[in-house]
C-alpha cells in the first residue's frame, strides 16, 4: 500500500504547506480522495469561528470502519493489523490479521445490535487495554454508534458524571484489568457509578481478570456469550458481514472528556470524514510510516493519543499498530525495551513523562536489549526537556533516530505541530513547524497579532490558530455555548489553544506550556515549564512542578515542588544549589522563593500534573482540594499539603 499523500522531501513539505494554506479545499480533496466514500462531497469546507460552526466534506457519506478494515482484506487480510502484548510478559501474545479484525468488528456489529443499540446512541467503553477495547470501538463506529471510552483508572464519581453528560444508555466493561502488579476491578466500579442511574438499558462485560462480580439480571450480559450468539449471525458459508452503516460526513464519530479548568469534564466531540482524514494524514506523515512497519503507540485509548494513534489512524493507514496492556516499569524498567527486541518494532511514541522515569532507572535495563529495529522515535502529551531528548536520542535512538516531538490536544484530534520524521529539521525540545493544514499564530494578551520574528529573534506569545483544520472540534456535547466561551471567545476569528509559545525566524515553535501556568513575576513573564526544565537540569532532581503564590513585593512568587533523588541532608545547602541552576539556566528573576522536596507529584494516570492542587496548597488552601480521586496517588496529596514551606 502506498501514500500518495506522503511527503518524502523538506521541498515537498514547502509546497504541500503552501497549498495547504493557499487552497484548502483543493488541497484536502486530494488528500481525501485517497479514502473510500460511499458518497462524495459537495462541498470540502465551510467555517467560522464565531459560532463557531466548521464543516467538512458536506454531503460526503461513508463509514469510517470501511476504510480501517475492508478496503485493506483483498492486500492485507493477513497481515497483523494489531499486536497485543499483555501485562504479563509470560502471557501469549495475540496477533490480530485485518481478517480476524474484520471478522470480530462484525461480531461486536452485531451484538450490539442485539442489545438494542442503534445509531447516534452514546455508549460508554471503560475496559482494560485488551484488543476487546478496540473491538468494542471499532464496532459502535460500524453501526454508527456514538463511543465515549473512559480510561480504566477513574473513580465510579467521574463514571457517573460522563455517563450522566452523555445521556448514555450502554456500557461495555470488563470483570477487571491487570496494570503491572495490580488488578483493577472495573465492573465493581461501574457497579458503583450506576446507583441510581436509571437510563443505563445493558452492560456488557468482557472476562479478564475472572475477579468475581455481580451480574444484574436484565441489565448485565458476558461478552462471550453474546459473541458466540452473534458469530453464528455474521458469518454464513464461511464468509463474515456486517453492513456498515451509511454515515454523512459531520455525523459525531466519539465523545471523549476532557478536563476543563472549571473542573467540570468537557465532552468534546469529533465527527467521521474530518477526523480520518486528519488521523491517517498526521500519521503517516509525523511518523514516515512505511507498509510492514511495526509501529508501539504506549498510550492507553482511554486518552485521544490512544484513539488517533492506536486505532484510527494507524488501521487507515493499513499499518501494524502495537497495543501494551501493562506498564512500562513491571516486572522491571526494560520493559518497553523488551517488546521493542521481541517485535523488532520500527517506530516507537511514548510521552516525556515515562522516558524520564525511565531514565531513574540508570542504564542497566537498557542493556542487552537489541534497539537497532527501531527507525523514529516521538514524545507526545507535554513537551519534552532537553535532558529527556538527549537521553532518548543517545541511548534508545542510538542517534540514528530521527525523535519527532508532537504537539497537540484532544480538542485538535491530531498532530498539529512536529518535525516529519527525517524529513523536516528536529530540534531538542521544540515541537518545530505546523504541519500542513493548521495555520498557527502568536498573540499577546489583548489579541494583537505578534510581529513575525527577525533573524536571530524569538517571538513570544499565545498559541492559536487562524482556520480550521479537518481534525478540529466540532462541539462539546449538549454544551455548544461552552465550546465556543472555551476555545473561540477568547481572541476574535481565532482557535484558542490555552497554550503559550516561543517562535523563530525559521517559523519553528516551541511549546512552553499552558497559558494559566504563565507566572508573571514582578511584572515580568515567566512559563513555569522553563523554571521546571531548569530545575530539572540539576544533577539531583528527579522531576519538578513549579506554581504561582500570592507574594508582597512581586505579586506572584514562585514555589517549586522537587523531588530530589537521593540524600539532601543539608536541605538548605541543596536548595541554593538549585538556586544557582535556575539563575544560571535562565537567570536571577526565574529563582524559586520557595522549594519544597515532596515524595511525589499528584499526577493522573495519563502523568498530567495535577497543578491546581499544587497552586492552592501553595497558596495556604489546604481544606479544598477538590476531587483527587482520580489521582494515581491520592495519599501524596497529604503527604504534601503536611509539609508544606
Amino acid at each position: 500500500m502506498s501514500y500518495p499523500y506522503q511527503i518524502r522531501s523538506f521541498d515537498e513539505y514547502q509546497v504541500a504547506y503552501r497549498v495547504s494554506v493557499n487552497e484548502p479545499e483543493q488541497f484536502w480533496a486530494s488528500v481525501a480522495n485517497n479514502f473510500y466514500w460511499r458518497k462524495k462531497w459537495d462541498k470540502v469546507l465551510e467555517w467560522n469561528f464565531k459560532e463557531p460552526n466548521v464543516k467538512w466534506f458536506q454531503g460526503a457519506q461513508l463509514n469510517i470502519t470501511e476504510n480501517c478494515i475492508d478496503r485493506h482484506l483483498k492486500e492485507l487480510g493477513d497481515k497483523p493489523a494489531i499486536i497485543w502484548e499483555p501485562n504479563n510478559p509470560e502471557d501469549r501474545t495475540r496477533i490480530v490479521t485485518y481478517n480476524r479484525l474484520h471478522k470480530r468488528v462484525c461480531q461486536v456489529a452485531q451484538m450490539l445490535k442485539n442489545n438494542g443499540v442503534k445509531k447516534g446512541d452514546r455508549v460508554c467503553i471503560y475496559m482494560g487495554m485488551v484488543p476487546e477495547l478496540a473491538y468494542a470501538v471499532l464496532g459502535c463506529a460500524r453501526i454508527g454508534a456514538v463511543h465515549s471510552v473512559i480510561f480504566g483508572g477513574f473513580s465510579a464519581q467521574s463514571i457517573a458524571d460522563r455517563l450522566e453528560d452523555a445521556q448514555a444508555e450502554y456500557i461495555i466493561t470488563c470483570d477487571g484489568a491487570f496494570r503491572g502488579g495490580k488488578d483493577i476491578p472495573l465492573k465493581s466500579v461501574i457497579d458503583d457509578a450506576l446507583v441510581g442511574n436509571k437510563k443505563i438499558k445493558r452492560v456488557i462485560v468482557y472476562t479478564r481478570t475472572r475477579t468475581p462480580v455481580s451480574m444484574i439480571k436484565g441489565r448485565d450480559v458476558w461478552w462471550e456469550e453474546e459473541m458466540e450468539h452473534a458469530e453464528t449471525q455474521v458469518e454464513k458459508d464461511g464468509a463474515v458481514s456486517f453492513p456498515a452503516e451509511v454515515m454523512d460526513a459531520e455525523d459525531p464519530l466519539f465523545i471523549l472528556y476532557t478536563s476543563g479548568s472549571t473542573g467540570k469534564p468537557k465532552g468534546v466531540v469529533h465527527t467521521v470524514a474530518g477526523y480520518m482524514i486528519w488521523t491517517t494524514y498526521t500519521f503517516v506523515n509525523t511518523f514516515q510510516y512505511k507498509p510492514g512497519d511495526i509501529y508501539f503507540c504506549t498510550a492507553d485509548i482511554g486518552w485521544i493519543t490512544g484513539h488517533s494513534y492506536i486505532v484510527y489512524g494507524p488501521l487507515c493507514a493499513g499499518a501494524t499498530s502495537m497495543m501494551f496492556e501493562g506498564i512500562p516499569t513491571w516486572p522491571d524498567a526494560g520493559r518497553f525495551w523488551d517488546i521493542v527486541d521481541k517485535y523488532k518494532v520500527n517506530i516507537l511514541y511514548t510521552a516525556p513523562t515515562a522516558i524520564r522515569s525511565l531514565m531513574g532507572f540508570g542504564l542497566e535495563p537498557v542493556k542487552g536489549k537489541d534497539l537497532s529495529s527501531l527507525k523514529v522515535l516521538g514524545t507526545v502529551g507535554e513537551p519534552i526537556n532537553e535532558e529527556a531528548w538527549h537521553w532518548y536520542d543517545e541511548n534508545i535512538g542510538k542517534k540514528k533516530c530521527p525523535i519527532v516531538d508532537t504537539w497537540w490536544q484532544t480538542e485538535t484530534s491530531g498532530i498539529m505541530i512536529s518535525n516529519l520524521a527525517g524529513i523536516t529539521p528536529a530540534i531538542p525540545s521544540w515541537a518545530s513547524l505546523p504541519l500542513p493544514g493548521v495555520q498557527p499564530v502568536l498573540v499577546d494578551e489583548n489579541g494583537n497579532h505578534l510581529p513575525e520574528p527577525k533573524e536571530g529573534e524569538i517571538v513570544s506569545g499565545n498559541l492559536c490558530m487562524k482556520a480550521p483544520w479537518p481534525g478540529i472540534i466540532r462541539t462539546t456535547y449538549g454544551d455548544h455555548e461552552r465550546c465556543r466561551k472555551n476555545y473561540f471567545a477568547t481572541y476574535e476569528n481565532l482557535y484558542f489553544t490555552g497554550d503559550g509559545a516561543l517562535k523563530d525566524a525559521k517559523g519553528n515553535y516551541r511549546i512552553t506550556g499552558r497559558v494559566d501556568d504563565v507566572l508573571n513575576v514582578s511584572g515580568h513573564r515567566i512559563g513555569t515549564a522553563e523554571v521546571e526544565n531548569a530545575i530539572n537540569m540539576h544533577a539531583g532532581v528527579v522531576e519538578s512542578a513549579v506554581v504561582g503564590y500570592p507574594h508582597d513585593i512581586k505579586g506572584q512568587g514562585i514555589y517549586a515542588y522537587i523531588i530530589f533523588n537521593g540524600k539532601h541532608g543539608d536541605d538548605e545547602l541543596t536548595r541554593k544549589d538549585i538556586l544557582q541552576t535556575v539563575s544560571r539556566i535562565i537567570g536571577p528573576i526565574a529563582k524559586p522563593d520557595k522549594i519544597q522536596f515532596v515524595p511525589g507529584l499528584p499526577k493522573t494516570r495519563s502523568g498530567k500534573i495535577m497543578r491546581r492542587i499544587l497552586r492552592k496548597i501553595a497558596e495556604g488552601e489546604t481544606s479544598n482540594l477538590g476531587d483527587i480521586t482520580t489521582l494515581l496517588d491520592p495519599a501524596v496529596v497529604d503527604q504534601i499539603k503536611n509539609n508544606r514551606v
